[in-house]
Parts: C-alpha cells; sequence; structure tokens
C-alpha cells in the first residue's frame, strides 16, 4: 500500500504531448499549465491565473483570466461554430458540384479526342491497304531488315480483336484513375482567425467542423503567437492550424492578387472597422465574414457621434433602438468597403448580443447587386427628444422592369426628397439624423433555419449556450419574418431535412419597417400606465398588421403598422383601460399627441385635457421651435385619419412558443462588460 501512495506520488506530471483533458496540469520546459476544455478544444493557461468557467466570478479575477480565457464569450464562439459549419456545408457542396461539372467536362473533351483519334487510325488503315503492291511490298522489305516489331497500325488491320482488347484496357486503366482522383479530392475549406490571441477559436473551429483543411491562427503579439503553438500541439492539430505572427491588416492586404479564404473571423478589441477593407480583399467570392464590434459606446451612444461617423461611415441612433442602428453602421460600413471592389454583401445574422454586436456576412463578387446599394441605403429621421417616432429616406430607388424577354432587371433613379418635415409630425419636436446606414434585411431566414438544424444536432456538453443559442435564433426569425412562419423552401417539415445550400436573399429587398419600440417608453410620454405586451400585440393583430419582438432587447414589439397607428392604439388604450389622472404638462410631447384625437374618456374625472391653450399655428404654415407646433383637436376618435377599430385583445397578442424560449440573457455578475484592454 505504501508503494502504491509512493508511486501516486513520484507520478510525473503529464508533458504537452499527453491526450489533453480538462482539468489536467501540463508540464512544459519547466512551466506548469491548466487545461480548461471549451467544446472539443483544450486551451493551456499558465498556473496562478484563474481558470474558473464561472461567468460570476470577481471582476479582479475576471481581469486577470481574460488574457486567457473569457467565459462570457462562449455563447459568441459556440453560435460561430454552428454558423460557420452552416455556411461550410453549403460551400462545400457548391465546390463538389463545380468540381463535378469540370470533371464531366474533361471526361466528354477526352472522349471526343479520342474518338476524333480513333477515326483518323481507321482511314489511315483503310488507305494502307488500298496501296499499290509495289509499295506494300516495300513496307515489308523493310521490316525484314530491321527485323522489328509489327506497328500498332499493322496490328489494327491484321488483328481487330487485339485493337478491341487494346481499347477495353485503356478504359479501364482511365476509369481507374479517374476514381482515384474523385477519391482523393476533397473540397478546400480555409479559415482566418485574424486576431487570435490564444488561439481558442481556430482550435475549435479545427476540432468541430471537420472538413476544414485549413485554419490560419494570426496575431501580431509573438508571445500571443507563442501561447497558440503550445495549444495547438497540445490539441495534436498542427496538420490543420498554422500560426502566424503579423499584423493582421497587412497580412490580409497580401491576398490581394491570389486566392484567399473562406471565412474570416474577426474579433477584435473594439472596433473592426480599421480591419473590413483588409478583410474584403482577403476573402473568396462568396466567402462568409464574421465581424465583432464590442465598441458599443461608439456606434451605440449619441455621445461620440463625430467618432462615430469616422469609424462607421454614419452617425449613431439614439433611443431605444440604438443597437439596432449600431448592427445597420457597421452593415453599411462593411457594404461600402465591398462595393469599391465590385463585390455585394448578404447579411445572414445580425445580433447584438451582451455588450458586442455580431455580424455573419456572405460576400459575393456581383458588380449587378452592388449598383442596388444606393436604394438600400436609408437615412432616418429620429424624434430623439419628443415622442420617439422616426420616419426613414432611403439614398435611391431600385425601380424594377422587364426587358422583352420578360427578364428582370432594375433602373436606379434618386429618391424623391425629403420623407420629413424638421419637425415631428406627431409632437412637434425637431427630429434628428442618423445614418446612412444599411437599409436592408439583417438576416437570412434560411440560415437561420440551417443553423437551428445543426444545433438540434449538437451534443449539450460541447454547446452548453444551447438553449440561449435556440431562443435568441428563433427570436431573429421572427423579426425578420414579423412572426409569419414561412414553409420550408424544399417542401420539408423537419427543420433537418433542409438542402445545405443556403437560398439567396433577393438583393434589392429593403427593410421598409426597421427598429422597434418599447411600451412603456411610449407610455411615458402620455403619462399613462404602460400597457402589457398581450393586449397591445393583440390590437396591431386585429388592425392587421404584422408583430413580433427584438433580439436586441426585451420587452420590445417591431411591427409594420406607423407610428400613426401606433399612437392610435395607444390612444385608445389610455380611453379604454387606463384613462389618466394628470394631464401632461404644457407644451410637452404628451400633450400635443392628446390633442389630436377627441379628448372623451381619457381623463379620470371626466374632464378633458385643456388642449385649447396650445399655441395656435404659425402663419404661412411656418414651422416653429421644439414643442411649440400647434394643433387643434380632433372632432372623432381617429388619429390622424387612423380610424380602424382598436380591439385589446389579448389571446390574440399571446404567442404560444413565448414562454418556453430563453430570448435574452440575463447579466451573470455586477459591472459585466468587456473590462480593460488586455495588456
Amino acid at each position: 500500500m505504501a508503494s502504491t501512495n509512493a508511486t501516486m506520488v513520484d507520478a510525473p506530471t503529464p508533458s504537452i504531448t499527453a491526450t489533453p483533458r480538462a482539468g489536467q496540469i501540463i508540464n512544459h520546459e519547466g512551466k506548469e499549465y491548466t487545461t480548461i476544455k471549451e467544446g472539443l478544444a483544450h486551451i493551456l493557461v499558465p498556473h496562478g491565473v484563474p481558470t474558473s468557467t464561472d461567468p460570476k466570478m470577481s471582476k479582479e479575477d475576471t481581469q486577470r483570466q481574460q488574457v486567457f480565457y473569457n467565459p462570457i464569450q462562449q455563447f459568441n464562439r459556440d453560435l460561430s461554430v454552428l454558423a460557420i459549419k452552416t455556411f461550410g456545408q453549403d460551400i462545400i457542396q457548391r465546390k463538389t458540384q463545380k468540381h463535378e461539372l469540370h470533371r464531366k467536362k474533361g471526361e466528354k473533351k477526352k472522349q471526343r479526342k479520342q474518338e476524333r483519334a480513333a477515326d483518323g487510325e481507321a482511314v489511315n488503315g483503310a488507305s494502307t491497304t488500298e496501296e499499290p503492291p509495289t509499295k506494300k511490298r516495300k513496307l515489308d522489305e523493310s521490316e525484314a531488315d530491321n527485323d522489328a516489331a509489327p506497328s500498332k497500325k499493322q496490328r489494327v488491320v491484321e488483328d481487330g480483336d487485339a485493337e478491341q482488347e487494346e481499347g477495353a484496357n485503356e478504359q479501364q486503366d482511365a476509369a481507374s484513375t479517374t476514381n482515384q482522383e474523385r477519391e482523393s479530392w476533397r473540397p478546400p475549406f480555409s479559415i482566418l482567425d485574424a486576431l487570435s490571441a490564444t488561439g481558442l477559436r481556430a482550435l475549435r473551429y479545427a476540432q468541430e467542423i471537420p472538413f476544414a483543411t485549413e485554419i490560419t491562427a494570426n496575431d501580431m503579439s509573438q508571445k500571443a503567437v507563442d501561447s497558440i503553438g503550445l495549444n495547438v500541439k497540445h490539441n495534436k492539430l498542427e496538420d490543420k492550424i498554422t500560426p502566424k505572427t503579423g499584423n493582421a491588416i497587412s497580412y490580409m492586404y497580401s491576398y490581394c492578387d491570389k486566392k484567399g479564404y473562406d471565412v474570416i473571423d474577426l474579433d477584435p478589441y473594439g472596433t473592426a472597422a480599421p480591419f473590413l477593407d483588409a478583410a474584403i480583399q482577403a476573402i473568396n467570392h462568396e466567402g462568409l465574414l464574421c465581424v465583432t464590434c464590442t465598441d458599443s459606446a461608439i456606434f451605440a451612444s449619441h455621445g461620440y457621434l463625430e467618432k462615430t461617423y469616422s469609424q462607421y461611415g454614419g452617425l449613431p441612433l439614439k433611443g431605444e433602438p440604438c443597437h439596432e442602428g449600431g448592427l445597420r453602421l457597421l452593415l453599411h460600413a462593411i457594404a461600402s468597403s465591398a462595393a469599391r471592389y465590385g463585390m455585394a454583401i448578404e447579411p445572414l445574422l445580425s445580433l447584438s448580443i451582451d455588450y458586442y454586436i455580431r455580424v455573419f456576412v456572405r460576400v459575393r463578387r456581383s458588380p449587378s447587386d452592388v449598383k442596388l446599394l444606393a436604394g438600400k441605403t436609408m437615412i432616418v429621421y429620429h424624434c430623439d427628444s419628443g415622442c420617439g417616432a422616426w420616419s426613414t429616406q432611403f439614398l435611391a430607388r431600385n425601380k424594377v422592369t422587364s426587358n422583352k424577354n420578360g427578364d428582370k432587371s432594375y433602373k436606379h433613379s434618386f429618391a424623391a426628397g425629403p420623407s420629413a418635415d424638421e419637425h415631428c409630425q406627431h409632437c412637434g419636436f425637431k427630429t434628428h439624423l442618423a445614418g446612412p446606414m444599411y437599409g436592408g434585411p439583417l438576416h437570412n431566414v434560411g440560415f437561420i433555419e440551417r443553423v437551428l438544424a445543426q444545433l438540434n444536432e449538437a451534443d449539450r456538453d460541447t454547446y452548453p449556450t444551447h438553449d440561449r443559442i435556440e431562443g435568441m435564433l428563433h427570436t431573429a426569425m421572427d423579426e425578420i419574418t414579423l412572426g409569419v412562419r414561412q414553409e420550408k423552401a424544399n417542401g420539408a417539415n423537419n427543420i433537418q431535412l433542409l438542402d445545405p445550400l443556403i437560398p439567396k436573399v433577393d438583393p434589392a429587398d429593403v427593410d421598409h419597417h426597421p427598429f422597434f419600440f418599447i411600451p412603456s417608453s411610449i407610455s411615458k410620454v402620455l403619462h399613462c400606465s404602460a400597457p402589457p405586451l398581450a393586449p397591445l400585440r393583440g390590437a396591431l393583430r386585429h388592425a392587421g398588421f404584422k408583430v413580433s419582438m427584438s433580439h436586441c432587447k426585451p420587452g420590445s414589439i417591431k411591427t409594420n403598422a406607423s407610428w400613426k397607428d401606433i399612437w392610435h392604439i395607444m390612444l385608445e388604450w389610455v380611453r379604454q383601460r387606463a384613462p389618466l389622472k394628470n394631464q401632461p404638462k404644457k407644451l410637452s410631447a404628451g400633450l400635443t399627441i392628446l390633442a389630436k384625437t377627441n379628448a372623451n374618456g381619457l381623463m379620470t374625472n371626466g374632464n378633458a385635457p385643456q388642449t385649447d391653450k396650445l399655441p395656435k399655428p404659425p402663419p404661412n404654415g411656418e414651422s416653429i421651435d421644439a414643442g411649440e407646433a400647434a394643433v387643434e383637436p380632433s372632432l372623432t376618435y381617429s388619429y390622424l385619419g387612423a380610424d380602424f377599430h382598436v380591439n385589446l385583445d389579448e389571446k390574440l397578442g399571446r404567442d404560444p412558443e413565448r414562454g418556453k424560449l430563453v430570448r435574452y440573457q440575463l447579466a451573470p455578475r455586477e459591472n459585466w462588460g468587456p473590462m480593460s484592454r488586455a495588456r
């Protein structure tokens, strides 16, 4: 027993070549490391650095750990693996089909060449038999003198069976060679992790995407690249992952004149804007660009609007939907950068997650689609200091036309402007500009369905954020379809039976109803109690509008109803369910809106708001300062002509599946965020 204990105590610490497993201690060149497992990959953390995978650990420990491993970002990495794997299946099938097409063309070309050669041999053989006897005797004498073997042409003439046997052997050899080439050929699938740090993303891509053939893990820090090399060696992935030291921008620009990567992942600290142009240069046609930006204080805040413009080429949106505005600013920056090189983008999935945004964009070389970009770029007029309403203005128009053959084409023209007044039509406060920003759809429904199919087959131990991914993807799908369930393109009822090819969204599609609103926020404008989501959603659906929620924020409503319709329903909510105890203050946005409908029933004491004290309209229809837009009370219950009946149907507003999914993340600890830059 004593000897057994001694053996256990004296057992040497495993080396870096040992089979990796979670929690093991590794000794390499006199240093000890602890192994952390995420997904199917393992990374080495130096001894003394906190190694907890609990996101609720203290702020100090998190600051020390995040240089090597940040557990809060696991959702990002899990989603990225599933998204790249889904995209990879699409591109692998496309490459395989293209390879088979080229192979068949090559075989047909080779077959035609053989047929022409055979026809030529037959003609030459026939002419040889018809030659004069003297010439044939000379040929026989020459062959006899040289004691040479009969030529192939003579064998063809003399023995037809020998010709057939030789041809059969050649065909068999050719078929065998073709089968060997078909079995040995493997579609290439390359990934660049441009800002790799410890290489965890690259390790997971190599381990969990089986058809990945080449992965480059690049970082500018030599210490980081040394760490990548250790992790690659520990995971035994030297044949797949290539660590590289260098500036990510210059490295990607080196691929301007040669074949690039199928997938490029940009996950920097802060903004990814400086890397976008180089990434466009280094990505292949039909490639996937994955981009993360953590500078929410820039893209989703109005405190540094001058920096927002310098980084993303547009101004931020103020108010509740600012994070969706940040997504559209990032997509605008990618699209405008790609358009310079005749490349168009298609957002497959665009998400606002925790304190950052993450987009997955398909990039294709298509000058014709680039021409549609101006008609998909919009300016937003936002009443951020008043009622919160907004309207959009697209920079150009893409009008569909047809030629004589019936083929669809587009005519591009200037858009009429402006689409909004200087003052908000609802409350009279001044509107402010945001953008330009991307005005097309944020997601591809077919792509989301295929990622969900991947998720259904995934192991929950490998993807512990499974439930949250499922909830967020379902929310994003409802967001883009406004709650309308679409039938599968291939007629499959089961989401797992979808074709790997991701359907292409119409490149001219625009989102005429971007952004969302929060009922509690617009209730503050009227100074009324906030309506529950169910009756408000039910009223919108009863009126014929589509309704969903936004993935960006809990309690949000996204609809194709106009702000005129929304305020009409809100005023009826006040009239039917929540009459005002006190009227809004004079010259407030709420009082101006209340003045545009019949005031009966809006107050608990039966009195009408004193709308007669509102200022009179200025002469000649001129606009006035914020909060002083003059209106006269309406004599009907309608609001600016919206006279539909409002039915606050709670049953119609409930979604059966709504409570079954984890749609939004709760902050796991206090002061949760990106922390300081690693040193």
